[in-house]
């Protein structure tokens, strides 16, 4: 019995021992744990540029994430631009789909964009600088970031030919400016290994160029490719709404650390039609009699981007009524311009006095517009003479009447 209760003394003993040895422990982590929390500031946004110095042959584009680390306790949001940029340099700001000014990033988490640079035809070999700025909503945190791009000359043959090429179908589309164009183009890779390619394409300024997988909707900025193998990429471009007929070049390109492919794709705009009518007063009344001819004079104006050809003029109006116009027809009015017209209508000589309508429809080149005019057809100046007399004779039958009956 004594055994029995040494034993259970001795086991008492070693379990406060392991307790102590417990809170000993694992009471400094805790501690520490919530002291590092703590010791986190309630707000700490950074920047950095993935490469603030980068060497790139001349006419390459230049692209390169841009991180923003919030180390604070507090969600961010942050406006980003670029704030200098060479001449001749198009530049921008791009998540995978959109091009951005703003980015959101949470407490602990890290954020990142795409900056990319597109040289200029005439840019030449050297070095250029551009300043990158973000700053918080209310101005507490400014950030700057300056990345370095010296452009050198290209030496020897070019990678594309031996690396990867570009190829597509209908390298040349043609529609109206204010349509969608969605080219299709191969992108056949030689390289004996598995490579991620970023794709860039340079159109008119201002012009929205995106890429996306055939078959489907989303918008991406770089594609995997197996080695020795194709992929097919959709470039979607949408001219902007001020853009006038005529050629206008896209480049394409792809691009890894091993090598580079270059297209030029061709989109012909034929410019948007559309026609606008009206009179200078903005009255769309006039006054007629029976049989004679009313003048009244309006505009044609081409408010599309290509010229409006061959416009003829149509009218629905009244049965035995005469429509004319001069001039009987326009050759072309150009984009912005604006043509008077007269026209002479001619009422039927048994027209009832009273309001009547007469429909103007133009039609030019792939645009129409019609217009309607109120005809207010008043009594001829005889009949009212007519009447004048009538009521002259009416009168002086009475005075003669009263006069003979005073005589009685």
């Amino acid at each position: 019995m004594h055994h029995s209760k040494r034993i259970r003394k001795a086991f008492m003993i070693l379990m406060v021992a392991a307790g102590l040895l417990l809170s000993q422990g694992l009471g400094p982590a805790v501690a520490k744990e919530k002291t590092d929390e703590e010791k986190k500031p309630e707000r700490l946004v950074t920047m950095a540029a993935e490469y603030p110095g980068v060497v790139a042959p001349a006419g390459e584009s230049v692209s390169m994430d841009l991180t923003f680390f919030n180390k604070g306790r507090s969600d961010e949001s942050v406006d980003v631009w670029v704030a200098e940029k060479p001449k001749g340099w198009d530049v921008r700001i791009k998540t995978y789909k959109f091009t951005v000014t703003g980015v959101h990033v949470p407490s602990g988490e890290d954020k990142r964009l795409t900056f990319e640079a597109d040289p200029g035809k005439e840019t030449k070999p050297g070095k250029y600088e551009f300043l990158v700025k973000a700053q918080t909503r209310d101005g507490q945190f400014k950030l700057s970031q300056s990345i370095l791009v010296e452009v050198k000359a290209k030496d020897g043959a070019k990678k594309e030919d031996k690396g990867v090429k570009l190829n597509t179908s209908y390298p040349v589309l043609r529609g109206p400016t204010d349509a969608k164009f969605e080219f299709s183009v191969e992108v056949n890779s030689k390289l004996d290994k598995d490579t991620v390619f970023n794709l860039f394409a340079q159109g008119p300024e201002g012009w929205d160029i995106n890429f996306k997988p055939a078959y489907e909707d989303k918008y991406i900025s770089s594609l995997r490719i197996k080695a020795n193998q194709s992929e097919t990429v959709a470039v979607v471009v949408k001219p902007t709404a001020a853009a006038k007929a005529g050629e206008y070049p896209i480049n394409v390109r792809v691009a890894s650390s091993e090598a580079n492919g270059e297209a030029t794709l061709k989109l012909v705009l034929t410019g948007t039609y559309n026609l606008e009518m009206g009179t200078a007063s903005g009255l769309l009344s006039l006054d007629a009699r029976q049989g004679k001819p009313a003048n009244m004079s309006f505009y044609i104006k081409n408010i599309g981007s290509a010229p409006n050809n061959n416009i003829k003029f149509m009218t629905f109006k009244p049965e035995n009524w005469k429509v004319t116009f001069n001039p009987e027809k326009v050759g072309v009015i150009e984009p912005g311009k604006l043509q008077q017209i007269e026209m002479i209508v001619t009422p039927n000589e048994d027209a009832l006095v009273g309001d009547y309508s007469v429909n103007v429809k133009v039609e030019g080149e792939k645009a129409s517009k019609t217009l309607e005019f109120r005809v207010t057809v008043k009594a001829s100046t005889a009949w009212g003479w007519v009447g004048i007399g009538i009521i002259v004779a009416v009168i002086a039958g009475l005075i003669g009447l009263f006069r003979w009956l005073g005589r009685r």
